[in-house]
Formats: structure tokens, C-alpha cells, sequence
């Protein structure tokens, strides 16, 4: 069962607001001095908004419209992201959007090739996915053996350093933006192809190329579903395992 916060968060927000307006305007037990004037249960209520609203209210307005925090799910953004990494999600980095409906109100930006985005599932949308993008509107991917080439153009791949985890490690440059991937067998793919990214669409993949859902699966994103991008780590926390200090306010390449 997926819980939505935002819709619980708005309706709680929404809820108080009018019990705080409606004694201001008809209730008005602030200002009635006699205890009987109205039921205990109205007082408390009314209380209860008072003191409940403004939280609220700060709380609705900074994860709809600043950051919001996720929790790594998977390892499909390794070795960039790993599983139980909290992290922050610039929610204005492409448009502000209405908590519930997600309708944008105003642009600010797109996101660029690179950029770590969450975004809904399209095939689900209470499902959250973070990957990098890849592709931009109108791009054409070619994807082969672990390389990418977009628009005719083949991205720098180089052997990496890091020898800490169980696949390859790879340096990728994907126009100046520089980020470690993860290849579990250098020499195949099972999802190599040509893909063309539609207009309004992003085409995105994860860090952990052989083990990641992403556009090679589920299709190109379209802009709708965008959620934020993905800028820092703020807890990296593993039931039953210690924190991993380190990796605390982690900026994410």
C-alpha cells in the first residue's frame, strides 16, 4: 500500500486553515470569555488548528515548492547513489508545481544532460524512480557494448579507479558532466538499440547500467512526471548497519 503524504499533508493543511478562518469569522472562542459558550469539543478543536496550521502550512510550502527529501530504494544508481542514501530533491529546479495535481504554475528551468532527476513512473505515477539524464527532446541514443553516442557524437568512457564494488567501474563524460558508472560485463548488453527521444520526453538511465529500469524499458519520461533534481545527500542509513558518516552532505555529480 503506497501512502500519498502530499495529498494527507494538503488535506491536513487545507483542514486546519478553515477551522483557524471560521472561528476568526463565525466561532470566535478566542474572544468569548465564557467557557460555556461553546462545546469543549469545538474549543479543542479550534486549539488544536491554531497551534497545528502554521507548521503545516511551512511544512506544505517546502516540500511542494523547495526540497524534498527521498530514500534511495535500489542499486540502480551505483556507484552515485546507494541504497539507504537519504537525499534532497530540488522540487524548483523544473517549474513549481501544485502538491496533488503536479500541474506546473511556473517555468523554471529544464533539466539538462546529466542531471540525477526523480520522477513518477509513467506507467505508475505514485511510484517514484530517480535516474540520470541522458537524452534531450529531439535527441537520437545509440546505445552499444556500454557506449553511448548521441547525435552521431560517441561520450568519453574510460577505465575507473574505484575497485570497491562488484562490477567495473567506468568514468563517463556526458558533455563535461563527469560520473562514475557501474559496467557488470564490458563486453554485452542486453538492451543495446536506437532510440529517439519524442519532444516534450527525457530519455534517462541508471548509473548501474546493467541493472537499472529506466528509458531502455519504460520509454522516454515525459515532462509531466518530473519531479526535481537530485543535489544532495543529507543520511546514509541501513537498518541494523551503522550510518555511514562519510557520505553526508555528498553533493551529487
Amino acid at each position: 500500500m503506497i501512502i500519498n503524504l502530499a495529498l494527507i499533508l494538503t488535506a491536513l493543511t487545507l483542514f486546519t486553515g478553515v477551522v483557524v478562518a471560521l472561528d476568526k469569522v463565525i466561532w470566535k472562542t478566542a474572544q468569548d470569555d465564557s467557557r460555556n459558550a461553546a462545546p469543549s469539543a469545538l474549543r479543542t478543536m479550534v486549539e488544536y488548528s491554531r497551534s497545528f496550521f502554521p507548521v503545516l502550512l511551512f511544512v506544505l510550502v517546502i516540500r511542494s515548492f523547495v526540497f524534498e527529501p527521498f530514500r534511495i530504494p535500489s542499486g540502480s544508481m551505483m556507484p552515485t547513489l546507494l541504497e539507504g542514501d537519504f537525499i534532497f530533491v530540488k522540487k524548483y529546479a523544473y517549474g513549481l508545481r501544485l502538491p496533488v495535481t503536479e500541474t506546473k504554475v511556473v517555468e523554471t528551468g529544464n533539466p539538462e544532460r546529466g542531471d540525477v532527476i526523480v520522477f513518477r513512473l509513467p506507467q505508475d505515477p505514485s511510484i517514484n524512480y530517480i535516474k540520470r539524464v541522458i537524452g534531450l527532446p529531439g535527441d537520437e541514443i545509440v546505445y552499444e557494448r556500454q557506449r553511448l553516442k548521441i547525435n552521431g557524437e560517441t561520450m568519453d568512457l574510460k577505465q575507473g579507479a574505484n575497485a570497491s564494488y562488484d562490477a567495473p567501474v567506468f568514468v563517463e563524460d556526458l558533455d563535461g558532466r563527469v560520473h562514475d558508472i557501474l559496467v557488470t560485463n564490458p563486453q554485452f548488453s542486453t538492451r543495446d538499440g536506437v532510440y529517439r527521444v519524442p519532444e516534450g520526453h527525457y530519455f534517462v538511465m541508471g548509473d548501474n547500467r546493467d541493472r537499472s529500469r529506466d528509458s531502455r524499458f519504460i520509454g522516454a519520461v515525459p515532462e509531466k512526471y518530473l519531479v526535481g533534481e537530485a543535489v544532495r545527500i543529507w543520511m546514509h542509513f541501513i537498518p541494523w548497519h551503522a550510518p555511514d558518516w562519510d557520505r553526508i552532505g555528498m553533493k551529487i555529480q
